[in-house]
């Protein structure tokens, strides 16, 4: 589950965040399940303990997780069945996919027919 290879080209906390929030659009994370600690999820990431404190705050800004004081960090049962984290990152992926395709000089139509034939 966090078993993970950053990339060069995005800050690693926005890469964490997405971690999480994939864990749980997947359902490895429900709502009320503990986060490890900052300390053990840097310690598993091989990261700086500052680093990942931002990522924590970030998803707590967004309603994501929460913070019960000398507990840690839980995931927010607010988010309720995590249907819209889940399209909302399948969104953001299309996106960036068809702007990426666009970049390539590859019409709608011509990515259409990509992913038809990939489907087989």
């Amino acid at each position: 589950m966090w078993n993970f290879q950053f990339n060069n080209t995005e800050p690693i906390y926005l890469q964490i965040i997405n971690l999480v929030k994939r864990n749980i659009a997947i359902g490895y994370l429900r709502a009320g399940d503990k986060l490890p600690s900052v300390r053990e999820m840097a310690s598993l990431l091989e990261v700086n303990p500052n680093t990942l404190h931002r990522a924590y705050s970030e998803l707590e800004k967004e309603g994501i997780t929460f913070t019960k004081r000398g507990m840690g960090s839980f995931v927010s049962e607010e988010v309720g069945d995590f249907t819209s984290l889940k399209n909302e990152m399948g969104e953001e992926l299309a996106i960036k996919f068809l702007n990426d395709m666009k970049d390539l000089g590859i019409t709608k139509e011509e990515t259409i027919k990509i992913i038809e034939n990939l489907e087989g």
